[in-house]
C-alpha cells in the first residue's frame, strides 16, 4: 500500500512570462509499507470538458492545480509485480487514477480514470447536475520494464467528454530502485528521440480557399463576460501524405458547424472551438507587470484523413500575438498569420478580440495592429505627394506669369 498520505515534491513554477505563472508539473510519488517508491509520475495536465447549464453545454478548461496530492488508496501491487495504481486527487472530489499493469518485458497505464464533481462551481459555474461523473478510457502509454516513459509532446486523451492533456511527461512503474530509471522509451509522438523543430520540405502550393466567414464569441465566468470576440479563422498546415508527399493546405472554421465554450481565471482566458473531429483552444494571458493581454497558447488537435499520421497535434505556449493593454481591444482588418509550429499556422481575418477587463458586451477602447497603420498611411502619403504636386504648378505657374508681364513696357 501507499504510504501515509503518499509523498512528492513541489517543483518551481514556470515563469513563462514577468509576473505571469502557468500550469507546472509535478512529480507524484507512491511508496510501498517499507517506504520504497514503486510509481512516479512527473507531468503536467490540462482538462478540457464539455458539461451541461441550463443555457446549454459548456466548455471549460483548467489546469491540475498545484494543491494536488497522492492518496493512500494509490497502490504498489503485491510485492510490485502485479496491478499497481497511483490515484490523484485535487479540489473538490476530483481524483485522476492510473491503473498499471505488467508483463515480462513491459508496464502500460491499461486504464484512466477521471472522476470529476459538478456541484464545484468554482470549476463548473452554472452546471445544471450536481452529480460526480466517473470517465475513463484504456491508453497507449506503455515502456519497457526498468526503462521511464517519456513523452516531451502534448499527449491527449479522450475520455468521453473529457480531454486530458499530458504535458512534458516521465511516468515509471514498477521501480527497481525508487528512482526515474536513466533509460527511457519515447512515446510516438516524439519518435526515437525528443523531438527538435525542423522545417518541412517545401511542399507544392495547393489554391487557397475563400476568407473564412467572421463570427463573434464570447466567454463568460463568475465575474460576467472575460472574452469577446469577432473574428474569420483559418488553419494552414503541412504535413506528409499516405503517398509520401508533402502538402499545404487550409481548412477554414465554419461558425454554423462549430461550437464554443471556454473559462475564465485570474491569469487565463480560454475558447474552445469544437467542430466535427476538430478541436482548436486558443488561451490568453495577462502579464502583471506591464498590464498587456495577448494569445499566448494555441492548441491544435485534428483528424486529416489522407495524412500518413492522421492524428495531427500541435501546441505553442510561448506566443504573444494579439497584443492590447488591459481593458482595450485589439483590432486588425489585415490578415494575421499566427506561426504556432514548423507545420502549423492560424490565420486570423478581420479580428476584434478583447480580454480579461472586459465592460459587459462592449469592446473597449481600439489598439489597431501594425499592418492597418501603415496601411492608412499610404492614402495619406498619396494625398500629401498630389497636394505638393498641385502646390509646385502653382508656384511655377504665377512666376512664369510674372515674368512675361515684366517683359512689356508701358506707351
Amino acid at each position: 500500500m501507499a504510504a501515509p498520505g503518499g509523498s512528492r515534491r513541489w517543483p518551481l513554477l514556470l515563469l513563462l512570462f514577468a509576473g505571469l505563472v502557468h500550469g507546472a508539473s509535478a512529480v507524484f510519488v507512491v511508496k510501498d509499507g517499507n517506504g520504497t517508491a514503486c510509481i512516479m509520475a512527473d507531468f503536467s495536465a490540462a482538462f478540457l470538458i464539455s458539461y451541461d447549464t441550463q443555457n446549454g453545454s459548456k466548455n471549460v478548461t483548467f489546469e491540475l492545480p498545484a494543491s494536488a496530492e497522492v492518496l493512500n488508496s494509490s497502490s504498489c501491487g503485491k510485492g510490485n509485480a502485479s496491478d499497481s495504481s497511483l490515484v490523484i486527487a485535487f479540489g473538490r472530489g476530483h481524483t485522476l487514477t492510473l491503473n498499471f499493469t505488467r508483463n515480462a518485458t513491459r508496464y502500460s497505464v491499461q486504464l484512466m480514470r477521471f472522476v470529476y464533481n459538478l456541484s464545484d462551481t468554482g470549476i463548473f459555474p452554472d452546471s445544471s447536475s450536481k452529480e460526480t461523473k466517473t470517465v475513463e478510457s484504456v491508453t497507449d502509454i506503455k515502456a519497457d520494464i526498468n526503462k521511464k516513459y517519456r513523452c516531451v509532446s502534448g499527449k491527449q486523451i479522450s475520455l468521453h467528454n473529457v480531454t486530458l492533456t499530458l504535458r512534458d511527461a516521465t511516468i515509471q512503474a514498477y521501480l527497481s530502485n525508487g528512482n526515474f530509471s536513466r533509460e527511457e522509451t519515447h512515446c510516438e509522438q516524439d519518435g526515437p528521440s525528443p523531438p527538435t523543430p525542423t522545417a518541412p520540405p517545401r511542399p507544392s502550393p495547393t489554391p487557397a480557399p475563400e476568407s473564412p466567414s467572421v463570427s463573434k464569441y464570447n466567454v463568460s465566468g463568475t465575474n460576467g463576460t472575460c472574452l469577446l470576440a469577432s473574428m474569420g479563422l483559418q488553419l494552414n498546415i503541412t504535413y506528409r501524405t499516405r503517398g509520401n508527399t508533402t502538402v499545404t493546405r487550409e481548412f477554414n472554421i465554419d461558425p454554423n458547424k462549430t461550437t464554443f465554450g471556454g473559462s475564465c481565471t485570474a491569469q487565463l482566458v480560454t475558447l474552445a472551438l469544437r467542430s466535427g473531429n476538430l478541436l482548436l483552444v486558443l488561451q490568453f494571458a495577462m502579464n502583471a507587470s506591464s498590464s498587456r493581454v495577448f494569445l499566448q497558447e494555441v492548441q491544435l488537435n485534428m483528424t486529416l484523413p489522407d495524412a500518413r499520421e492522421p492524428t495531427f497535434w500541435a501546441t505553442n505556449n510561448s506566443l504573444r500575438a494579439l497584443q492590447a493593454a488591459a481593458g482595450n481591444s485589439y483590432k486588425c482588418n489585415a490578415e494575421e498569420r499566427v506561426q504556432v509550429t514548423e507545420a502549423f499556422f492560424l490565420n486570423i481575418f478581420r479580428v476584434w478580440v478583447q480580454a480579461f477587463h472586459v465592460d459587459g458586451d462592449r469592446f473597449g477602447p481600439v489598439e489597431e495592429c501594425q499592418r492597418d497603420a501603415r496601411s492608412m498611411l499610404v492614402p495619406v502619403a498619396v494625398g500629401g505627394a498630389l497636394a505638393a504636386l498641385v502646390l509646385v504648378v502653382l508656384i511655377a505657374y504665377l512666376i512664369g506669369r510674372k515674368r512675361s508681364h515684366a517683359g512689356y513696357q508701358t506707351i
